[in-house]
């Protein structure tokens, strides 16, 4: 029957599609024909193996009289889960010479036997840099192995992305200004550009597109397979049918798997488990924390189709929330709703991949399914021949899992692959390998490291919170300062009532909830409370809380502000003799050993030289150290401190991660001084308490306050870090006593402008794993001298003597209308001369500069492509420029700090200059002191 009639033949043909009747109504009015016979795959009982918690079953050999393959006794690396990834993998380490001696390990039969439940796109349109340098090899490597013969469905035929609205397309523009930098061909077309790429679109609404030509639609299944039969080539044991029980460590290190065919000793485990991860995670003690949840996710397959062009390239409407693509003749598409449907509630995850597919819920598809029709009105004539429910697994923050546990060491993570897996499988296999045999990768992770988790992320039920919004990410316009609705109110620190009753519009960080600004209108609900309000920006031009910021900025420069830095990281080091000394040598590159009360701000850098770590260390005595680092560096910092800590101190020094101890409040600005003076009887002038240094000190009635005469915005000013019991005295005590001096509160943007203007870098926003202290201007944070040779040190001796290929530059925009033109939000290309010569990191709009201000990096390429070293003269000598989604503004460079106009000038915050490249700058704090502060 090549027509569905409607009526009793349409019913039946929908009750075998899993459709009700109440959906079948509304699939009629649609015009949506049906034909179908496949519905989601329901496990047959005698199928029905589920793993729950620590507990698996094995997998039957099909046939009786076959034996299950027996694993051997030793194996250096064990990969777990013979999927996509996990194949990657094993080929890559193939490549590297180590596939006799790895294993693969599958609890099903390797490459999953779901051919409905991919999309098979492999594209580059991803978020950030990492993602798409990690898609974009993947790509090459597909294409690669389809032009030595394998298997892989590969057809190059671009996609298409489309846009609804205005901001679609300054993103659209934004990321083909990116594209330079990024090394990607892509176009902006217009509606009638659009439909010539792809004759079946409708127009309407459409306000124009992006078009990526280089990218394509492949299998995932035989890429998977090709992955698999290239690792046998090259010496890489496969074993299907066998589960893994328990993942056993010694001394912090992987040491033995047993699974159900046996035990293995290892040195190198990989949990590839994709949709069990999670679950995998839990076979270990300690637990290894992989925050992941199951989720539905559809995809529609017609019948085959008459005339339909196989070169019908990748479709998304992103504001519809759709996609689609050509498929053997037939179309498949799918979306992302905007709140996904859970499942597995009760935590138990089936084992057999059969039983991943749910049944269809048409009624959760529908608002999907009226986007594609509206789209493609010719869909209409289609004849359905399934919708599957092929379950997915989503982190919290709706980005790939990767990196070396922080739990265990050589436990590697692959997870979180979200529905592009064969996008990001190419690539995820090569850093993996690269981190495994080499100890690093070409390419900076942090964004993708599984160390940005707390344990709080694996709780189950804030799992089932945040991963209903997370898949619908996927598909949203990359706003700046985006805020998850979900998940919140979590983390807070003990004067978070008074902040939101202050009218605290809250920010989330490592699950902190922290004021970005603050809004004294509509602050109350209807009952005359204070509301809980989560900032939004929603705009890529002047942002709704620009005022805000405006007045919260000045009163940091005028007056007084207060903020709340609870959330930074904060640890505890401390040793009964000198080990703690001599640990901190070894980790920074910094002088620690140094006066009793000193502040030292030191990098922990990686062999390569580059930043694990950017943090600020007081010496409390001479054998306690605090360490106050960025606050998404709290697993991050105690799992490189752990991994690098040598073996002699490891029993010597104690390491505590007290974060959650200390409320840390900010007073910053030129009267921040005599306000502390006013609350406590110690002398805070500048001879007694100087800048860069610590006191403990009385404030109000508490005690024990430690105090630090730094801000991290190089405004005059102070952070108290106070034991959690006292802060809400405290606070009251300053705010009440700040009252003649106009105290105001300011959020994070205010503190972020200020520390932009400054010239102060970041970690994770300017600084990142391949960035040095020579490359931005903190050459003379680094002690050569040292009498205990620290990480890092050859690579910088090295690059001091070749030169640096890059430099870290502030960038003033003239001719740019904050009102009116699209603001830098990071990430824009920079220009010298012409020619492209880096990016952006960290931007925003100074107050007092009034314009838009960019932090970066500066190279100098050659006609060929080179990167030669870069000075100071050559960074001066050119003319600059900074393209925000597609439009070129003049650019003026300063390589340091500048001294920004004040009405209050102080000489303690003017001699200090957080950026200089001169080793002699570093004395730069004229004042008389009985303490040594000269080694910030």
């Amino acid at each position: 029957m090549h027509k569905l009639l409607r009526g009793v033949a349409c019913c039946q043909h929908a009750a075998s599609s899993g459709v009700n009747a109440n959906q079948l109504q509304h699939l009629q009015h649609l015009g949506l024909r049906l034909l179908s016979t496949a519905t989601g795959h329901a496990a047959d009982a005698a199928d029905e193996q589920v793993l729950s918690k620590r507990k698996f079953k094995p997998h039957e050999a099909v046939d009786p009289n076959e034996k299950l393959a027996k694993v051997p006794s030793h194996a250096r690396v064990i990969i777990c889960g013979g999927g996509i990834t996990g194949a990657s993998v094993a080929y890559h380490l193939g490549l590297q010479g180590w596939g006799a001696e790895t294993l693969l390990i599958e609890q099903d039969g390797v490459g999953g036997e779901l051919p409905w439940s991919a999309c098979g796109l492999a594209g580059r349109f991803e978020p950030s840099y990492t993602e798409l340098k990690l898609a974009e090899y993947s790509i090459d490597l597909i294409k690669q192995l389809t032009d030595r013969g394998l298997p892989t469905g590969w057809k190059q035929v671009g996609s298409l992305n489309l846009a609804r609205n205005f901001d679609r397309m300054t993103s659209f523009h934004r990321m083909k200004s990116l594209a330079v930098a990024w090394g990607m061909n892509c176009e902006i077309l217009t509606p009638e550009q659009c439909q010539q790429h792809c004759s079946l679109l409708s127009l309407d609404g459409i306000e124009g597109g992006l078009w990526i030509p280089e990218d394509g639609v492949c299998d995932p299944h035989l890429v998977c397979h090709s992955f698999i039969e290239e690792a046998r080539r090259l010496g890489v044991r496969i074993v299907e049918h066998c589960a893994v029980k328990k993942i056993h460590s010694e001394h912090g290190k992987v040491a033995r798997v047993e699974t159900t065919s046996g035990d293995i000793s290892c040195e190198y485990f990989v949990n590839c488990t994709g949709f069990w991860a999670r679950e995998v995670g839990t076979l270990s003690k300690p637990v290894v924390k992989v925050p992941l949840k199951a989720v539905e996710h559809h995809y529609l397959h017609t019948k085959p189709i008459e005339q339909l062009d196989p070169n019908t390239p990748f479709v998304r409407d992103f504001d519809g929330r759709i996609f689609f693509r050509e498929c053997e003749g037939h179309i498949l598409a799918g979306g992302y709703e905007r709140e996904a449907k859970m499942v597995y509630e009760d935590g138990v995850i089936p084992l057999s991949q059969k039983a991943r597919q749910y049944p269809p819920d048409w009624d959760h598809f529908h608002e999907l399914l009226d986007a594609l029709l509206h789209r493609v009105p010719s869909f209409r004539d289609a004849y359905l021949d399934r919708l599957t429910n092929s379950l997915q697994v989503f982190s919290p923050d709706c980005k790939w899992i990767l990196g070396e546990a922080p739990e265990i060491q050589n436990y590697y993570v692959a997870a979180g692959n979200k529905t592009m897996g064969v996008s990001a499988s190419g690539g995820i296999g090569r850093v993996l390998t690269d981190l495994i045999t080499k100890g690093s990768t070409y390419i900076d992770l942090h964004i993708l490291d599984i160390s940005r988790f707390l344990g709080l992320h694996n709780n189950r039920k804030f799992l089932r919170d945040r991963c209903k919004e997370a898949p619908g990410k996927h598909f949203e316009i990359n706003y700046p300062f985006d805020e998850f609705q979900t998940g919140r109110n979590l983390r807070m620190s003990p004067i978070y009532p008074q902040l939101k009753e202050a009218g605290a519009v809250f920010g989330q960080s490592m699950g902190y909830e922290r004021p970005n600004y603050f809004d004294t209108n509509d602050k109350q609900d209807e009952f005359g409370l204070p509301r809980f309000r989560i900032s939004q920006t929603r705009t890529f031009g002047k942002p709704p809380w620009f005022d805000h910021v405006a007045t919260e900025y000045r009163a940091c420069r005028e007056r007084i502000g207060i903020a709340d830095y609870s959330s930074f990281t904060k640890y505890d080091f401390w040793s009964k003799g000198n080990e703690v000394v001599d640990l901190l040598q070894y980790l920074c590159s910094n002088d620690v050993d140094v006066a009793v009360g000193s502040i030292i701000h030191t990098g922990m850098q990686n062999p390569n030289g580059g930043y694990e770590n950017d943090c600020s260390l007081a010496r409390l005595s001479e054998r306690h150290y605090m360490m106050i680092a960025p606050t998404i560096q709290q697993t991050r910092s105690m799992s490189w401190i752990r991994k690098h800590m040598p073996e002699h101190l490891r029993a010597k020094v104690n390491v505590a991660d007290v974060t959650s101890m200390y409320t840390a409040i900010c007073i910053l600005g030129p009267y921040s001084r005599i306000l502390l003076s006013e609350l406590t009887d110690t002398d805070l002038t500048a001879k007694s308490f100087p800048f860069f240094t610590y006191k403990e000190l009385d404030v109000g009635l508490a005690d024990g306050i430690r105090v630090l005469n730094i801000t991290h915005t190089g405004e005059l000013g102070y952070v108290l870090y106070i034991p959690n019991e006292y802060a809400l005295h405290v606070y009251s005590r300053l705010h009440q006593a700040g009252q003649k001096y106009q105290i105001q509160h300011a959020g994070y943007y205010a503190t972020r402008a200020l520390r932009i203007e400054k010239f102060y870098a970041f970690w994770g926003q300017d600084l990142d794993t391949f960035t040095t202290p020579l490359e931005c201007g903190r050459s003379w944070r680094v002690k050569f001298n040292k009498p205990i040779d620290f990480i890092g040190r050859s690579a910088l001796l090295k690059q001091r003597e070749e030169g640096v290929k890059r430099m870290y530059v502030q960038l003033l925009l003239n001719d740019h209308d904050h009102e009116v033109d699209m603001w830098c939000w990071g990430g824009e290309p920079i220009y010298r001369d012409g020619v492209y010569v880096g990016m952006t990191t960290t931007t925003g709009y100074g107050y007092t500069f009034e314009k838009q201000v960019c932090l970066g990096f500066v190279r100098n390429i050659d006609e060929q492509g080179q990167e030669l070293a870069v000075s100071n003269e050559y960074v001066l000598s050119g003319h600059y420029e900074v393209e925000v989604a597609g439009v070129r503004f003049e650019a003026k460079v300063n390589l340091h700090s500048p001294n920004l106009p004040t009405k209050f000038p102080d000489r303690e915050r003017e001699a200090y200059h957080a950026t200089r490249d001169k080793p002699d700058q570093a004395d730069l704090l004229s004042f008389s002191s009985n303490l040594t502060v000269t080694r910030q």
